[in-house]
Order: C-alpha cells, then structure tokens, then sequence
C-alpha cells in the first residue's frame, strides 16, 4: 500500500482504490489524478481495512473479484464498523454481469456498480460527487464547532445581560436577527445547491440515452440509408443539447471569477438579435409557434460583444420556446427610449407566479418544482443572461400576470455613440485555398476521437495522417511534411506541448500550423499555448463551423508569428 506523491493541497480529500492488479491501480490513478484528491492504493482487501483504520476516505473505489478476500466480503466489513459504515462504495469489475451478482454489490452497501474497461469521464464524475460531498461534509463539521463555540459565548453573555443597559440588550437583539437571517439564506442556498446537483444529473444523462439508443440502431440496420441519416441527425442534436449544458456552466463559473472579457464593438442589435433568432428558430419551428419580430426602420448601433449579446437573447428566446406549448405565439419587439434599445421579448407560455419574478434571475431557479419539472434545463440560463446583460452596462426585468398567462421580458442596453463600421471584403481566396487541400497531421491518443477527426478531414478535402502519441507525431512530420498539425494536449511519451516544441525545431517547423487540441479553454491554458509555440487552440469538442473557420483563415493568410488566438478557440 502507497500514498499518491506531492503536497496536498488544503480540503484534498483521501479517496481509497482496491485492485489486486497494479497495472488496474495505475490506470485508476491516471484517471483520478486530481489535486483536490490524495489516492491511496490497496492490492487486497487486508490492506484496505489497514488503511481504512488509518484515515478517513470520501469513497472507496473496489474491485469485486480479487483473491483472498473478495470485493464484496471487504465492502460488508466496511458497512459493519460504526467509522466506515457512511463510506460510499463504487464497485469495478469485468466478470460480474448478472442481475444476481449486481444485486449482491447493492446489497453489501455499493452505491454504484461500473463495468470494465470503466468510462474515465463516467468515473471522475461519480468520484467528484463524492469527494465534494465529503468536502461539504468536513466544511460543515467545522461550521457546527464554530457555531456551538459561538452558543457558548452566548450562553456566557447571557449571565451578564442584567448588568448591561438597554442599548445592549437591543445590540444582541439584532445580531440574533442577523444571525438567523444569514442561516436562512444558507439553508435556502443548500437547498438550491441539492436540487441543482440532482437537476444536473438528470440534465446530462438525457442526451445520453438517445445517443446510445442511436447507436444501437446504426448497428443493427446500418444498411438502411433513411436510418443512419435519422440517427446521425439525433445524435448531432443531443450532443448540441449537451454541449450548450456544459458551455453555460463553464460560462458561469468563468463570469463568477471576473475571467470573462467582452470583445467589444460597435455592432447593430438588429445583427445581434438576427444571429439570435437564427440559432432559436429550429426550435421555433418544430414547436410550430407563431413567431413575429418587430424591428425600428433605422439601424441601432450598441457597444457590445456581439457573441455574447446574442448569447443572451438566445437565453431568452429559448426559454420562450421552451416554456410555450406548441402552437403559441412569441413575439419580439425593439423600442428606442431615452438612449436606451428596449428589447421586449414576449410569449404565451406557462408564466410566472408573482412571487417568483424577482427570484427568476437567482442562480438554479426554475419555476417548475423538480418533481413535476419536464421542460428540461439547469435554471442558469436566466442568470447567466442577466449577468451578461450588466456587463454591457444594461437592465433585464421579468413581468408576466401569473401561471398559465404568459411572459414578457424586457431587456435594456444603452446606444452607442458611434456608427457601426462597414464590414471588409470577404477573402475569395480563402475557400479556394481550402478546396485545394491540406495536407493534416493528427495527433490524439484516443483512437477514435483522432480516427473520426481524420475522417471528416478527408471528407472536407484535405489529406490526414493519424498517430496516437507526442513522440510518433514529431517523428512523422519530415516524411508527412504536413501543412497544419494538430496535436491533443494529454498525449504518452511526448504530450502536446513538448511534441510542439520538438517540431518547432525541425527543419521547416517554423512554417507550420501547429493547432492544440484540449479540452481546457481558460486564460492559463492559452498562455500555456502560446509559451510552446501553437498557432491556435482549440476546445474539444471541435464543431465542423470552428473547423472550417480555422481551415479558411489558415489558407487565407501567410504564416505569421506563433500566438494561440483566443477567438479561434471553440466548444460548440
């Protein structure tokens, strides 16, 4: 039995992994290879329960079929003792698929069950739950020794309350007030968090289930044309769904720490709201709504970031769509008043009760109860749409006369000074360069992501070649001779960084297009970029449009000094 190595950073949590299999043990550690964690190994179930009287742990991660004494047989020890009983217990294992076999893991106390070769993301995911549960937990035991050393400094101020004077007794009056006020609204702040993470959950496996149903169809009736092109169009949508969760809650958590810079310009709202409308109106369609925008004659110039406004209003008319049934009507209207462009945004939808109007914009807020919540949604796209639309220096309100009678959301944003530019020319020779072909090195040590990259390279025109780590692409490139390289980040023998490095230095390096592929997207990462000498960096997943948009600009301009382009970087 060992210690994961390095410093444990502060709240690292201890997270306990059993395999009699050091290669499984390692594998488990590469993939729950995590600051915030401190693994501990165990090759038996002996010297599991040594390390389980050792030290607290957040989960335990167990293999079912070890010899000696078996998966199962340690996790029924594990719930016996008093200290260990709350451990939650996710069990791995390749052997054991029946439903009785399962239904004994549940039974001994497992709280999940995943089969072998286990999905990475699937297992940090459960893993984080836990270990963020566990933080919870340690932040709130510390949190309950505060409060009762803060009740016994009362109870002491309480013997001395007849020997002060009124404006005492009001003083202690109030902070009980304060106090219980704060309380309130951090039970009323867990309950938001509790319900969020169960909304969550729910919200990402949803996609999943038609994708995997999918699938399965293109397996079995993979002949039948009308069939695959049914499937591959449901699986286009659900990862589009599932991408929006996940980029609203990146741009969340980026807005939360001031890291979100708006790229601003004098642009026209009537652009804005056209990019807006245009990516709603699938939606709109399908939901067959009566959908009527009403635009001023004149053009109105705001200074803003066109991406994010549209983002916005693609927010809201969403919601529209969303909570309207089919057959409704939405309606979008554009005002000009003291300075400011009102945009008014109205649908026959469910409505808002009263009470809930100014609750609308809290984070994870919804207006349908959990249990009855069918519409789908994480209730961050509201505030997420507020928070944008004040760091363009503007208002949004919510009015609606209560359920069942629609919404009507007005946003407000001041009117820039300025005239909108005129657009530049667009370059022809760009698609020209682009027809003409590249050739692409592809590097990415998952087979499939790299091998599917290639494919629809190849079906865009261009020449791909695929190697699977660090060290295989720099030794292709002087054969290959490649024109743009694109390399994965988290690579064996020479990850991304370094493998760009070695290029750089080849003959002819300095001439390439060297693009990182990742999946972080955060200021550091494009620093970290820019230091190892890519052009571009790109955010898995990459959509077609990023592609093509990196593939025109590439051949429609000379090779210039090596600086990653933030704009360039895509999640969609």
């Amino acid at each position: 039995m060992d210690n994961h190595e390095g410093a444990t950073p502060p709240l690292a949590v201890n997270i306990l992994i059993v395999d009699d299999e050091p290669k499984n043990l390692a594998v488990l550690e590469t993939v729950l290879d995590d600051p915030g964690y401190r693994l501990v190994r165990a090759t038996s179930g002996e010297e599991a329960l040594l390390a389980l009287m050792a030290d607290e742990f957040a989960v335990l991660v167990l293999d079912v079929r070890m010899p000696g004494m078996s998966g199962f047989e340690l996790a029924a020890m594990v719930k016996e003792r008093k200290k260990t009983s709350r451990i939650p217990i996710i069990f791995l294992t390749a052997y054991y698929n029946e439903d009785q076999h399962i239904l004994e893991g549940y039974g001994t106390g497992a709280v999940d069950y995943l089969h072998k070769p286990v999905n990475p993301s699937v297992l940090r995911s459960k893993v984080g739950v836990f270990a963020e549960l566990h933080r919870k937990g340690r932040m709130l035991e510390a949190a309950n020794r505060m409060l009762l050393a803060e009740v016994g400094e009362r109870r002491h101020a309480e013997q001395k309350l007849n020997e002060l004077n009124q404006t005492l007794d009001r003083r202690v009056t109030e902070r009980t007030a304060e106090l219980e006020a704060s309380e309130a609204r951090l039970m009323a702040a867990s309950a938001r968090k509790d319900e969020f993470l169960a909304t969550l959950a729910h919200e990402l496996r949803n996609p999943l289930a038609p994708v995997r149903n999918a699938v399965e169809i293109l397996k079995r009736r993979g002949h039948e044309l009308d069939r695959v092109q049914w499937a591959t169009a449901l699986v286009d949508r659900q990862v589009n769904a599932f991408t929006r969760l996940i980029d609203d809650l990146m741009d969340v958590s980026r807005i939360n720490q001031g890291r979100v810079e708006l790229k601003r310009e004098v642009v026209t709202l009537n652009d804005v709201l056209s990019d807006a409308i245009e990516t709603v109106r699938p939606h709109v369609d399908a939901a067959r709504h009566d959908f009527t925008v009403l635009l001023p004659d004149r053009q109105i110039a705001v200074d803003g970031d066109r991406t994010r406004l549209a983002q916005a209003f693609v927010n809201l008319l969403h919601n529209a769509t969303k909570y309207t049934d089919a057959g409704g009507r939405i309606e979008v209207a554009v005002l000009v008043e003291n300075r400011h462009a009102v945009v008014t945004i109205r649908d026959t939808g469910i409505g808002i009760p009263h009470d809930s109007l100014e609750k609308v914009f809290d984070m994870f807020s919804q207006v349908e109860s959990a249990l009855s919540r069918s519409r789908g949604g994480l209730g961050i796209g509201l505030a997420l749409t507020q928070r944008l639309v004040q760091m363009h220096g503007g208002t949004i309100k919510a009015y609606s006369d209560g359920p069942g009678r629609g919404s009507r959301f007005m946003v407000s944003l001041p009117i820039a000074a300025e005239e909108v530019p005129a657009a530049p020319a667009a370059k022809e020779e760009a698609m020209a360069g682009v027809q003409a072909g590249f050739r692409i090195l592809v590097a990415d040590d998952n087979v499939d992501a790299a091998d599917t990259l290639a494919a629809l390279l190849d079906l865009l025109g261009h020449t791909a070649h695929v190697v699977h780590d660090g060290e295989a692409a720099a030794l292709a490139v002087p054969e290959f001779d490649p024109e743009i390289v694109i390399l994965d980040i988290g690579m064996p023998k020479l990850n991304g960084y370094e493998a760009c490095r070695r290029i750089r230095a080849q003959d002819g390096g300095a001439g390439r297009v060297l693009v990182a592929l990742t999946g972080w997207g955060q200021e550091q990462d494009l620093a970290r970029s820019r230091e190892a000498g890519f052009d571009r960096h790109l955010v898995k997943p990459i959509a077609v449009d990023a592609l093509q948009s990196l593939l025109e600009e590439v051949a429609a301009q000379p090779r210039a000094a090596s600086a990653p382009k933030p704009g360039l970087q895509g999640s969609l």
